[in-house]
């Protein structure tokens, strides 16, 4: 039985919902695809996206915010962020990304596998068509972005690829990088610009989702991934090595989630695996392939960047020259790791609100 939203959010001004935004009337087939469908007689598969729904008690709403999620993460990620947002009168939409819970699957289908299914469903500009979609479908033609870990990079690239779209955005620990002219593989890129990524070598490889297979295999690695210790302050991860997976076993309890919140994380990976979430880790030349054709990198909206200067994935370092890149740019800082946002809860969300009320609003809110 799989945990319920309310578990995790007890907001009855929150549900769950799901689209079709990837289908036959969205996207549009390859050759080869039809063609494959055509001979071997399939049928394309059409793929659910799963997304958490807040509006505000009086049904009446200001703008509407997507927030975007990133690893080992859902779109529950945002629970301490979500009531405030609707109390300041924004109508917020999380969606599952690609690979992640619902997602994963329709009628009982699994997540699009790699090398079977093409690297571009888990691309950064298929999930800024996918927004895109969702967000008309839901009557929004503007829409405030948010974005954390993945979702912070996947934000950054919404605007880019549809700046019609995004009339503001924000990251919670992750930099703006400016697509590149030149494609590294991740090897490349560990071994000459950034050693704090060796653990996406680990993530890239079959390694995790052959070894950690069962829900509770799931939870003991979502815990470590969440901070659990040792009773020697042992660790399961980190960014050097990746995850320690003989350390899995003896590690306690986060405390970072209750056991409520850690069981319906557990749950919702226990689905599908991990093999899609990890196809994130895989999708470099996708990318870089695909953003041969954006037009500019720089970013004009106003943009929020809150780094947690504790963060050993995405250090402070990494966000010195982003500023040059965005034309209208705030700063603030956490003193927290990684998972700021269920860390540091208050002060990020005193962050957003202040920005809201100033960059986005104009003026203080009366909420």
């Amino acid at each position: 039985m799989h945990s319920n939203l309310r578990d995790v959010i007890p907001d009855p001004r929150v549900s769950s919902q799901n689209a079709h935004v990837n289908g036959r009337n969205y996207r549009e087939f390859s050759e080869k695809e039809m063609e494959r469908e055509v001979n071997e007689f399939l049928t394309i598969p059409t793929y659910q996206l799963d997304y958490i729904l807040g509006v505000p008690g009086n049904h009446s709403f200001k703008a509407t915010m997507f927030l975007i999620h990133g690893w080992p993460d859902l779109s529950i990620g945002w629970r301490n962020q979500v009531p405030l947002l609707l109390d300041l009168g924004l109508r917020v939409v999380c969606p599952d990304i690609m690979g992640y819970g619902g997602t994963n699957a329709e009628k009982g289908k699994d997540a699009p596998r790699v090398p079977l299914d093409d690297m571009y469903m888990y691309g950064f500009k298929r999930a800024a068509d996918d927004i895109k979609e969702l967000a008309r479908q839901l009557g929004a033609p503007k829409i405030i972005l948010g974005g954390h870990d993945w979702g912070g990079a996947i934000v950054y690239r919404v605007a880019l690829w549809h700046p019609d779209l995004v009339t503001h955005l924000f990251s919670i620990c992750t930099p703006y990088i400016a697509p590149s002219k030149e494609y590294l593989s991740i090897e490349e890129l560990v071994k000459t610009k950034l050693p704090n990524f060796t653990y996406q070598l680990q993530l890239a490889s079959p390694e995790l989702e052959n070894a950690i297979q069962s829900r509770d295999q799931m939870r003991q690695f979502l815990n470590a991934m969440y901070g659990g210790r040792g009773p020697n302050k042992e660790v399961g991860f980190d960014v050097f090595r990746g995850v320690f997976l003989d350390n899995l076993p003896i590690l306690k309890q986060t405390r970072l989630l209750n056991e409520r919140e850690l069981d319906y994380y557990a749950d919702e990976y226990a689905r599908h695996g991990l093999h899609g979430t990890l196809n994130w880790y895989r999708n470099r030349e996708q990318n870089f392939n695909d953003e041969k054709g954006l037009e500019k990198a720089t970013i004009d909206v106003p943009i929020l960047f809150i780094q947690a200067i504790r963060d050993s994935a995405l250090p402070p370092t990494m966000a010195v020259n982003m500023g040059k890149h965005l034309s209208k740019l705030t700063r603030r800082q956490v003193n927290a790791d990684h998972w700021a946002l269920w860390e540091a809860p208050e002060q990020v969300n005193s962050f957003i609100k202040e920005w809201l009320e100033t960059a986005v609003f104009g003026t203080k809110s009366s909420l």
